[in-house]
């Protein structure tokens, strides 16, 4: 189903996990898809085969999301290289977790930058064009630890919240030119993030989920490509959590 058909995408973050499987996903439904990545590397390079496999113009881009110049430069370059953005998925993030005792001033600095500059260096970059198009959706991938908090991730916690926050206010900032922004709050996601967790502490988790499985990326994805979609034309500033029931 060509739910994208001539539509362009870019995402940020996106060589692996979440990211990645939202490019394959939205390529799939038509789109033409740009992402970025701090390195121009072997993960880029495959997602880019994998990409043009599905008949679509799939191109990385090696950007610094959390630098505002990089976000400028990168914007212009692809809206050069594809003609247009219809949609921006702000999914580039980090963790530095720690309990808040031992939490130092540079890993909490490095988070806020990281995932919540990013957002507003990409949204900022972005929004003229959007505004002169008088159309766009602009999808931020947020966490249910930023609705909900969670021990040992303050800093985390905080820049996801913050990322709820920028959705809803830009949501109404930008309605009237029919503009939408919503965010994607992922629960326990099965990427090679949480794979490295140990296995009772997976399971642990499993056993709070009333699905009582972790999600994979392509259930995020699946919610992206609902977001991005004319599907959900009347759709902003709403938070979707994906979580599987999980208590937030």
């Amino acid at each position: 189903m060509d739910l994208l058909k001539n539509k362009t995408a870019l995402i940020t973050g996106a060589a692996r996990g979440i990211g990645r499987a939202i490019a394959l996903r939205f390529a799939g439904a038509g789109a033409d898809v740009a992402f970025t990545d701090l390195n121009r590397d072997d993960n880029m390079i495959s997602l880019e085969e994998e990409l043009t496999k599905f008949g679509v113009n799939g191109r990385g881009y090696a950007s610094d999301a959390s630098s505002l110049k990089d976000c400028e430069e990168t914007i212009a370059q692809i809206t050069e290289d594809f003609g247009k953005i219809d949609v921006l998925i702000n999914n580039a993030g980090i963790t530095r977790d720690n309990l808040l005792l031992r939490m130092s001033e540079q890993d909490w600095d490095l988070i806020m930058k990281v995932n919540l500059k990013s957002v507003f260096n990409m949204t900022k970059s972005i929004q003229r064009q959007l505004i002169k198009q008088r159309s766009g959706s602009i999808i931020n991938m947020s966490s249910v630890v930023g609705v909900a908090g969670n021990a040992g991730q303050s800093n985390y916690s905080a820049s996801k919240a913050g990322m709820i926050g920028f959705t809803k206010s830009i949501a109404q900032e930008l309605g009237a030119r029919n503009i939408r922004c919503n965010a994607i709050a992922p629960g326990y996601i099965e990427t090679e993030m949480t794979l490295k967790l140990p296995e009772a502490v997976r399971e642990e988790w499993k056993n709070a989920i009333p699905l009582k499985r972790g999600g994979t990326p392509d259930d995020v994805a699946n919610v992206a490509m609902f977001l991005a979609s004319d599907l959900s034309s009347y759709v902003t500033g709403q938070v979707i959590n994906v979580c599987g029931g999980m208590e937030t």
